[in-house]
């Protein structure tokens, strides 16, 4: 099992891989107070999201989700998707990734309020 224990810092909050396999990668993702990943798509993956601690708004196309500590969401592949902390914690969830792909240049952002492409 290849592991980083590195946080990746994002413009957002942090991610750490947990775990990177030929089959599937499991991420930890911390996202800061008012903070909120891209609105974005994949092609090759799809994704479970646990969260583990904090409140979050998932947005599962165009559908805005309240979720919560030991809720839980799927994202298919092709949905576009985004996570935005709502709560005044950093919101702390486990991303489990399927599929053929696991690369991080599998990110189509439709926007981004960072200006990243």
């Amino acid at each position: 099992m290849k592991k980083n224990t590195e946080k990746d810092k994002r413009p957002w909050g942090f991610f750490k891989v947990i775990a990177d396999e030929k089959d599937h990668k499991v991420k930890e993702i911390v996202v800061y107070p008012g903070q909120s990943i891209s609105l974005q798509k994949h092609s090759k993956r799809l994704e479970h999201w646990f969260i583990l601690n904090g409140n979050g708004i998932v947005t599962l196309d165009g559908v805005r989700l309240n979720k919560k500590e030991g809720e839980s969401i799927d994202i298919p592949k092709g949905s576009i998707h985004r996570m935005e902390n709502s709560g005044k914690i950093e919101l702390r969830f486990i991303e489990i990734q399927t599929g053929e792909y696991f690369g991080e240049d599998d990110i189509e952002r439709i926007e981004d309020i960072y200006g990243r492409d």
